[in-house]
């Protein structure tokens, strides 16, 4: 499976907004996005046309799919999978994406980013209901809990992106212990309790067409 390898902040720059793939620098004052709130490129600068209604769902489908860090392919597939399930397709949606591993690493403030959480699920640092799980894309069911491995629970970038985890910033579905290193994902998330600034109807729109 491919991945990007570019510079991530040209993909906030793209969109627009913080997409917070970089961590901590997303918080500072070295966020390109802060400095220069327009596309990247040799016409970034340059007045554009208005947008289409098409060029709008493509880009708010763009942002979420860049957010949690997945390839087109992936992200068709999940849309394909909430499109199956009851309910609203474009909050199934979410709610899938939610509940992947790395999300929810990245969610307990284990890890700085959905991009760092995926490389450290990928080496191994994480165990879901006692059993190591190296999947980023594991999807997690209610009552599922996840572990920093005995041998990581001395990383320097977990313990700095604790720091930074204030208990009142903890999700509703989730619990957190600190002194074991432990998360519970308590339930599946509601949408209107998931702070994620997107549209995903415009996404179910786009893939109706």
């Amino acid at each position: 499976m491919g991945r990007y390898i570019e510079a991530s902040c040209r993909l906030c720059r793209r969109e627009r907004q913080k997409l917070f793939l970089k961590g901590t620098k997303c918080f500072t004052e070295k966020c390109p996005v802060e400095r220069r709130a327009y596309p990247p490129g040799a016409h970034g600068q340059t007045k554009r046309r208005k947008i289409s209604e098409y060029g709008v769902q493509l880009r708010e489908k763009q942002k979420i799919r860049r957010m949690y860090g997945l390839q087109e392919v992936q992200f068709h597939n999940y849309f394909e999978k909430a499109l199956s399930q009851s309910g609203r397709t474009g909050e199934n949606l979410i709610k899938l994406l939610e509940r992947r591993l790395d999300n929810v690493v990245y969610r307990l403030g284990f890890a700085p980013s959905r991009k760092a959480s995926r490389q450290m699920v990928t080496h191994c640092h994480f165990m879901v209901n006692k059993k190591t799980v190296n999947i980023p894309s594991y999807l997690l069911k209610a009552g599922d809990t996840v572990q920093v491995i005995d041998k990581s629970k001395k990383l320097e970038i977990i313990h700095s992106s604790m720091k930074r985890m204030k208990d009142s910033a903890i999700l509703p579905w989730l619990s957190l212990d600190k002194g074991t290193m432990t998360g519970t994902l308590l339930n599946v998330p509601e949408r209107a309790d998931i702070p994620l600034n997107a549209n995903e109807q415009l996404v179910v729109e786009l893939y109706s067409k």
